[in-house]
């Protein structure tokens, strides 16, 4: 995953709204989202290169969320980092607990930033970053630290604020926020190492690309129902296949 954008507010009877995008190599073999292991498994898509997830949520709303930190000097990790969202949701215990072992162990994975979450707690872990619990509101994280003013960022949490403004969203509104496909300018670009055309391509909040790109974007609803769906991309952005489900948390 290369960009999320969420409204957590756990005072409310919707307490998160979230949207990404998960940007990876189309060569990479990838199962859509569907239900993992039975009643008891996640819902998620899975990379079957690794076995892991970028984004999961359990029945009862227990969530998780990745995206990789952009340090090309950083070296690649012994582990998947997606099996840091498998692991988020593997058990019932305590998530503060959880996110500080896994910052005691993220030298095993390459760069990384975590979301840990359930409708009455957000926490944040990542590679560059100590455990923290998140506050309420919107927030943005893309490939550096939470809410990091990067010209996607930005964009995506004026979308998403844009389209919370009045009732609420339809999953099919929130699933085409992030269908924004213009880079940002250069005097907006950040400098991570990557050299200038390649962050002009990284910047738009969708990726268009041959060999890489925007695969699909999600969005994940948790309230009195729940609701998650995913839309799939080819290399050219064409739309090729949507799932959404809904359930009650329990």
């Amino acid at each position: 995953m290369c960009l999320i954008a969420f409204d957590w507010h756990p005072d409310r009877e919707r307490p998160l709204v979230l949207v990404a995008n998960r940007d990876e190599f189309h060569a990479r073999p990838t199962r859509a989202l569907h239900w993992w292991g039975g009643p008891t498994g996640p819902l998620a898509g899975r990379d079957e290169q690794a076995g892991g997830t970028w984004l999961a949520v359990r029945r009862d709303g227990r969530f998780a969320a990745l995206t990789n930190v952009r340090d090309p000097a950083a070296p690649p990790g012994e582990r998947s980092r997606g099996e840091l969202v498998v692991d988020a949701l593997a058990g019932d215990g305590d998530i503060e607990a959880f996110v500080f072992d896994v910052h005691a162990r993220r030298h095993a994975y390459g760069p990384f930033n975590l979301l840990v979450g359930s409708p009455e707690r957000l926490w944040q872990v990542g590679s560059h970053s100590a455990p923290d619990r998140v506050t309420p509101g919107l927030h943005a994280l893309s490939n550096h630290a939470l809410d990091t003013p990067w010209p996607k960022s930005i964009r995506a949490v004026r979308r998403l604020e844009k389209a919370l403004s009045g009732e609420a969203p339809s999953i099919a509104t929130l699933l085409g926020l992030l269908d924004d496909r213009s880079p940002a300018g250069d005097e907006e670009l950040p400098d991570t190492g990557v050299g200038l055309d390649l962050e002009r391509v990284l910047s738009a909040p969708f990726i268009v690309g041959e060999r890489y790109g925007t695969r699909s974007s999600s969005a994940l609803v948790l309230g009195g129902t729940a609701r998650m769906a995913e839309r799939t991309f080819d290399p050219a952005g064409k739309r090729i296949g949507e799932r959404a489900f809904s359930w009650r948390p329990g």
